[in-house]
């Protein structure tokens, strides 16, 4: 069998050991899925990324509301998507694969202090490229921009056993060091110099993902970028180089740059993992993504009121006196004449909302004074027009609505009829 170095599947589809794929389900090597099994194992008591099964025939993994990819050790690189419309179609059409990819890409841009929010997506070419190239791709590109505002120096000590006299003389060195060498000097002096911190790191970043590219744009540019970087030195530790990063205004060009590093160098993923099984991991919570998607189109519509994300004003008990329970809705919308809370739920529903999304939903609602109507959220998938739903009303007079966000249009499916919207 020819492994598969590169897979895309979409959320809820499997991977198995086999030849050949099964409909919408992936063939892979036993090395590849043992490596993955392993971390999925690893992490499943702090977050199920895959789900371990077994049928009849083979045990199975299956991608839940976890998007992003896994690289194992072993090179092979899955990319788990959105599964954006549903569809009784036995396989997964390559349009729909390309116009996940694109989507994910426009869901992260939205992601708070996230290395992609200045990413320009018309310059990348994301269908048919790898996402982990696509990532090195942005990162790459901010670094293009730092480097034409040109890379910082600062002075930096040194400490060197010199044939001349420079800076101030380290006296204990000097009898440790030069009892027999009297012709030289331990010296320690500060140079003005571009190899800080910051540089260094990002110095490695490059060297790091060079071995690790396999696209053949992005190795010649990361060459051309390394040139630029050639009298300067990698580090080792990373942790402890991005302990001594400096903070401050005149850094503020470096900041997404080393945001990307810190993704590919301590990979730190947005979503934290753990296993030696898997060589690099960028994992998404398709629920946090669907809700800075949504408020960020809701934030950027005019008349509406004061959006707020994640807002904390309230909570929802008290005891001896200290705030327990945070109460945290993913949208408040405040204006003038009242609050509206709306709550983002990444999921298919088929005939009622869910009963807990309904009990956390109106929590909020008992809280936010001034507050007569509560929307829930989900993403359109097509069957939405299918079912019949009743405008839900308390006897507290609170008002709750569903309705449905379309992604691939980028708006509210009936938006027409969304009172909120229009008022």
């Amino acid at each position: 069998m020819n492994r598969k170095r590169d897979i895309a599947i979409t959320e809820y589809s499997y991977l198995f050991i086999g030849e050949k794929d099964d409909g919408k389900n992936i063939a892979v090597d036993k090395t590849t899925f043992e490596e993955i099994e392993a971390f999925v194992l690893q992490n499943s008591g702090h977050v199920q990324y895959l789900r371990l099964g077994q049928n009849k025939k083979n045990k199975f993994l299956q991608a839940q509301n976890y998007v992003g990819i896994i690289q194992t050790t072993s090179g092979t690189t899955i990319e788990i998507l959105p599964k954006i419309t549903n569809t009784s179609k036995d396989n997964e059409e390559p349009d729909e694969i390309k116009k996940s990819k694109k989507l994910l890409i426009k869901m992260l841009k939205t992601l708070k202090n996230s290395p992609f929010q200045n990413i320009k997506t018309a310059n990348l070419k994301v269908e048919n490229v790898p996402l982990y190239e696509v990532f090195i791709g942005m990162f790459l590109e901010e670094l293009s921009l730092l480097i034409k505002k040109g890379i910082k120096s600062d002075y930096i000590m040194k400490e060197e056993n010199l044939r001349f006299l420079k800076g101030k003389l380290k006296i204990g060195e000097q009898i440790k060091k030069n009892s027999v060498h009297k012709e030289r000097f331990y010296v320690e002096y500060d140079e003005f110099s571009a190899e800080r911190i910051e540089n260094r790191i990002i110095k490695t970043t490059l060297n790091f993902l060079y071995g690790r590219s396999k696209s053949n744009t992005n190795k010649k540019r990361i060459r051309e970028f390394k040139f630029v970087f050639d009298e300067i030195k990698p580090i080792y530790n990373y942790k402890l180089g991005f302990s001594k990063i400096k903070v401050g205004r005149q850094m503020d060009d470096y900041q997404l740059v080393l945001r990307w590093c810190r993704v590919f160098l301590l990979r730190n993923s947005f979503s934290p993992y753990k296993g030696k099984e898997v060589a690099f991991a960028l994992l998404f919570d398709m629920n946090m993504l669907f809700e800075s998607y949504v408020g960020k189109y809701l934030k950027r519509l005019e008349g509406i009121g004061e959006v707020k994300l994640q807002d904390k004003k309230y909570s929802l008990a008290y005891c001896e006196g200290q705030e327990r329970f945070r109460l945290k809705p993913d949208i408040v919308i405040e204006r003038s004449d009242d609050t509206i809370i709306c709550d983002t739920k990444w999921k298919v529903i088929d005939k009622e909302p869910n009963q807990g999304d309904m009990y956390q939903l109106y929590a909020y609602g008992t809280k936010y004074s001034n507050c007569n109507n509560l929307y829930l959220i989900y993403p359109y998938n097509g069957e939405a027009d299918k079912l019949s739903y009743d405008y839900f009303k308390s006897k507290d007079k609170l008002g709750l609505d569903v309705i449905y966000f379309n992604l691939y249009k980028n708006k509210f499916h009936r938006e027409e009829e969304i009172s909120f919207l229009n008022s």
